[in-house]
């Protein structure tokens, strides 16, 4: 029984020629170039009527400046789509249940709309992994240092691996080269022997989704092949396609579902990290006009008021008695840098500092009319006191009842509103740059996953199968906020149904994508580490 559930099917083996070199039609360019016009005009228009709506006058060197930093992280959104989509339209393409140029615009419509529909929740959880006092700081000359550093070495990274073919993670790269910066600023602000730089909890977290994902997808994707083999009954599904021939109505229809499910749920995850990373960038540079939501109307402060005086009497139960304000800060810094939060004084801290921010919020009737002096150092109490009660929250010896957990979710929740936001324009400007990046370069990878993996042509089985599990994986990680690699999920499902379909693997290609796999953590590290220790010599001197 064992053998005929995994033996290939015998009919004849297919070529895997695939028709990937077909010009596009000149309107396509010509609509291509209209896009990227009218993106950029949108994001420049939007951005000066924000600061003009605040009063905020941008010199024309930031406003030049701040250009830069979006093109870059606009560029590693684009990269990220020809990079990491690819691996959505291959299987569609290599069935023949799509033509390729028509695949990646399809591909390409869905990863925007899946940015333009996605929650948001990851978009900050890069931001987390950051060192507190770089964010607190992201418009000093350390903080640009840090966001050119970190978006420039996981371009570099993913050209990299693109040129040679290696369906290597955007995320993965991402995360290394937050993970670099974070180390590198550790070394040279406290020694080698801390480890404040990076939220290890965080970190560890993400990481583990990170290394669990190829593994996921594998044994995911072999056992939904048999299943589909066992409920679907089709002989035809676990055939590969004879020439150029598409495959029956309801197998394409099939493989054409599951390559829109992943270019979205792609979109929805990857395109907001780009988000949270724009969002730094535009703190920086204009923090009147986007350090704080300001679009939350005046009906929340006194919600606000309440919940964080709510919180206060939390932890002024626990607490050391009053911490005086002018020390609060420095004892939050300090503690949420180091992670060392279970302990009176800092529970003290966080109390004087939550009922400051609800006499402050409340005294301007809302976040709308908060003066441009007062917007850095309300953002960042903000920030300290989120991230203290996060971590507060979570801590075991605290031992919190039900109800004071409660009250300390709810107040964290409404400085997230306060803090943690995307304008429209940003999600636009991301989903723009990842669609369009998703019809431009793709061929390289497409090749890899489609021909270099699996010893044989992709059946219409193992494209499902791998599909499938990939949009279900990355769609459940976007609902509980996390990074995951599009990447690691789809090649290592493409590998686990090609062994489930008893076809073998490519050992030459499995060790190349063992080694990216590998190499791309630490190698990221380096190069976002030695980039901000370089462009940190810069702004010593000057430079910018």
């Amino acid at each position: 029984m064992a053998s005929t559930v995994f033996a290939p099917p015998e009919s004849s083996q297919p070529s895997r020629a695939v028709e990937l070199n077909r010009p596009a039609h000149p309107i396509a360019r010509w609509v291509f170039a209209a896009l990227v016009v009218a993106g950029f005009a949108y994001a420049g228009v939007s951005v000066f009527l924000d600061t003009q709506q605040v009063g905020e006058q941008l010199a024309t060197g930031v406003f030049l400046f701040l250009g830069l930093a979006l093109l870059i992280a606009l560029g590693f959104e684009f990269v990220n789509g020809f990079h990491d989509t690819a691996n959505a339209v291959a299987t569609v393409i290599y069935t023949n249940s799509m033509p390729a140029n028509l695949a990646v615009m399809w591909s390409g419509f869905f990863n925007f709309l899946g940015v333009m529909l996605s929650s948001g929740a990851v978009a900050y959880s890069i931001v987390t992994l950051l060192p507190v006092d770089l964010v607190l700081n992201v418009g000093s000359g350390a903080g640009f240092a840090m966001i050119f550093a970190l978006l420039l070495a996981a371009v570099m990274w993913n050209l990299a691996t693109w040129y040679v073919g290696l369906p290597n993670s955007s995320s993965h790269t991402l995360i290394g080269s937050v993970l670099g910066v974070g180390l590198a600023n550790q070394l040279l602000n406290r020694g080698a022997g801390g480890t404040a730089g990076v939220d290890w909890s965080q970190a560890t977290k993400v990481l583990t989704g990170l290394w669990m994902a190829p593994l996921i997808g594998f044994g995911a994707a072999m056992l939904m092949l048999v299943v589909l083999r066992a409920v679907a009954r089709n002989p035809t599904l676990m055939q590969a396609p004879e020439g150029d021939a598409p495959p029956p109505r309801g197998i394409r229809a099939l493989l054409v579902f599951t390559c829109t499910a992943v270019s979205f749920s792609h979109g929805s995850n990857d395109g907001q990290k780009g988000m949270g990373l724009i969002m730094l960038i535009l703190i920086g540079c204009a923090p009147t006009a986007y350090a704080l939501n300001r679009t939350l109307p005046a009906s929340a402060t006194p919600a606000f008021y309440a919940s964080a005086t709510a919180a206060a009497q939390v932890l002024e139960r626990r607490g050391a008695g009053d911490v005086p304000l002018e020390r609060a800060r420095p004892v939050l810094t300090d503690a949420v840098a180091r992670r060392a939060v279970t302990n009176a004084q800092v529970y003290g801290a966080t109390t004087t500092l939550s009922r400051d921010l609800a006499r402050r919020v409340a005294s301007y009737g809302s976040l709308d009319r908060v003066p441009a002096s007062a917007t850095p150092n309300l953002r960042n109490d903000m920030y300290l006191v989120l991230d203290a009660t996060r971590m507060i929250a979570k801590d075991p010896a605290a031992r919190f009842g039900e109800a004071e957990v409660e009250r300390l979710d709810d107040y964290r929740a409404r400085l997230e509103a306060g803090t943690r936001y995307i304008p429209l324009w940003v999600k636009v400007a991301v989903a723009l740059a990842l669609g369009l990046g998703t019809m431009i370069g793709w061929k390289r990878i497409v090749v890899t996953v489609g021909e270099k993996i699996g010893k044989q042509h992709m059946t219409y089985g193992m494209g499902a199968s791998a599909e499938l599990v990939a949009a279900g994986t990355i769609l459940a990680a976007d609902r509980f906020g996390l990074p995951v690699s599009t990447t690691h999920i789809l090649s290592s499902g493409v590998a686990g149904a090609s062994v489930a379909s008893g076809m073998g693997l490519q050992r030459r290609t499995l060790i190349q994508l063992a080694a990216a796999w590998l190499m791309t953590l630490p190698v990221a590290m380096l190069l976002s580490g030695t980039l901000y220790w370089l462009l940190l010599q810069l702004v010593e001197r000057g430079a910018f």
